[in-house]
C-alpha cells in the first residue's frame, strides 16, 4: 500500500472488457511484464485480474487512493465505460464495492497525474458500443469519433493532460508499456498526442508500413480468398492503408502481425472500427474500394492502380492468388550475356 521513494504508483481497472489488453501486456518484456515493472520502479497498486488482493483488501487499496492517502500517478482503464442504465453505470459494477466502474472512474480520474485508456474500448467505446449499444458504453473521453465520453471533453488529469488513448484491439504490449514509461518520466505532452488522444509514436505510422505483402499492394495484385499471398485490400477488407499503428514494423510475440498471419487489418486502432458489416469483405462503390489510402486523392489512386495492374510481373500476379510461392524470382541476366 505505501509508496516507496522513487516508485511510480499505477492503478489498473477493468470496465466492459474481454481482458485481451491484459493478456497482451503480460507478454511485455523479455522476462514478463511484472519483472519489467520492477526494473523500471513501477508499483502496481492493484489490477483486478493479476493482483493478490481481493475483497476488503482490494477495497482498502481503492479507498486509500480515493482518500488521498496513496498517491496515484497513473490510472489505467481497460474496457469501455458502461454508463447505463440511466447514467448509473450499474450494468458494470466493481464487485464488492457497491459502486459501478463508471462512478469509480469519475472519482479517481481527477486524482491521477495521468489517465490512460488501454485499448479501443476504453478509448472510443469499442466492441461493447457496437450496434444499438443498450449498455450506453463509451470511451473515457470519446464516444466513437466524437469527443466527450465518460469524463467529458474538457477533462484534464492532475498534470494537465487529456486521456491518453493507447488504442488497439488489443494494443501491442510495447505501445502500452512505452506509454507508461514515457509518463513516468513526464516525456509526453499534449503536443505528442494526435486528434484522438493517441500517442504520436504510434499514430504517426500506418499498419501498412512494413507489411510483408507490400509488393502485391504496389502492383495491385490481390488475393481473392483467405490464405492467398496477395494484397488483402481490394477484396478482403484490409484497412492497413488507413489504420494508424506500427503493427508491421514491430512484431507481435516475436514475429507476427495480422496481415503476416493472413488476416486483413480491421483498423482496430480507429474509432468505430467495430461497426464494419463484414471485416473480410471490402466495401466498394462502382467497383472501387470505399476505403482508400488516407492521404491519397481517389482519382490518383484509381489511375495509379490501373497503371500498376498493367505492369504487374507474371510472378507477382500468379503468386498473389496462391497460398505458396508458385513462381520464384527470376535470375537477372547480366548485360551482354545470353
Amino acid at each position: 500500500m505505501s509508496r516507496s521513494d522513487g516508485m511510480t504508483n499505477v492503478l489498473w481497472l477493468q470496465g466492459a472488457s474481454c481482458g485481451g489488453c491484459t493478456m497482451s501486456i503480460l507478454e511485455s518484456g523479455a522476462s514478463g511484464w511484472f519483472d519489467e515493472l520492477r526494473q523500471f520502479g513501477i508499483n502496481l497498486l492493484w489490477h483486478p485480474s493479476v493482483s493478490e488482493e481481493t475483497g476488503e483488501e482490494a477495497i482498502e487499496v481503492l479507498q486509500s487512493v480515493l482518500d488521498g492517502k496513496v498517491r496515484l500517478d497513473l490510472l489505467l482503464l481497460e474496457g469501455s465505460v458502461a454508463r447505463g442504465p440511466n447514467d448509473t453505470g450499474r450494468f458494470n459494477m466493481l464487485a464488492g464495492t457497491g459502486r459501478s466502474v463508471y462512478r469509480w472512474m469519475l472519482d479517481l480520474a481527477p486524482r491521477a497525474d495521468y489517465v490512460i485508456a488501454v485499448g479501443s474500448c476504453a478509448a472510443f467505446g469499442g466492441v461493447p458500443a457496437a450496434g444499438s449499444n443498450p449498455t450506453d458504453a463509451v470511451g473515457l473521453q470519446f464516444e466513437g469519433s466524437d469527443s466527450g465520453g465518460a469524463l467529458g471533453a474538457g477533462f484534464r488529469s492532475r498534470l494537465g493532460l487529456p486521456v491518453i488513448n493507447v488504442a488497439g484491439c488489443a494494443p501491442h504490449p510495447g505501445w502500452m508499456m512505452e506509454t507508461i514509461l514515457a509518463l513516468t518520466t513526464k516525456d509526453i505532452a499534449a503536443t505528442d498526442l494526435d486528434g484522438y488522444g493517441r500517442p504520436k509514436f504510434i499514430a504517426n505510422h500506418l499498419a501498412h508500413h512494413g507489411c510483408s505483402r507490400n509488393e502485391f499492394y504496389e502492383f495491385k495484385a490481390s488475393a481473392e480468398t483467405m490464405s492467398e499471398r496477395g494484397c488483402l485490400m481490394e477484396h478482403l477488407g484490409c484497412k492497413a492503408t488507413q489504420a494508424v499503428g506500427d503493427c508491421n514494423q514491430r512484431s507481435w510475440n516475436g514475429g507476427g502481425s495480422c496481415t503476416k498471419g493472413g488476416y486483413a487489418c480491421i483498423a482496430c486502432t480507429s474509432p468505430g472500427f467495430e461497426g464494419a458489416q463484414n471485416f473480410l469483405e471490402t466495401a466498394k462503390l462502382a467497383g472501387i474500394p470505399v476505403g482508400l489510402p488516407t492521404d491519397m486523392p481517389k482519382a490518383w489512386f484509381v489511375a495509379l492502380a490501373a497503371l500498376s495492374k498493367s505492369a504487374t510481373p507474371r510472378r507477382v500476379r500468379l503468386n498473389a492468388t496462391a497460398d505458396h510461392v508458385v513462381v520464384p524470382p527470376g535470375r537477372a541476366t547480366p548485360k551482354g550475356k545470353p
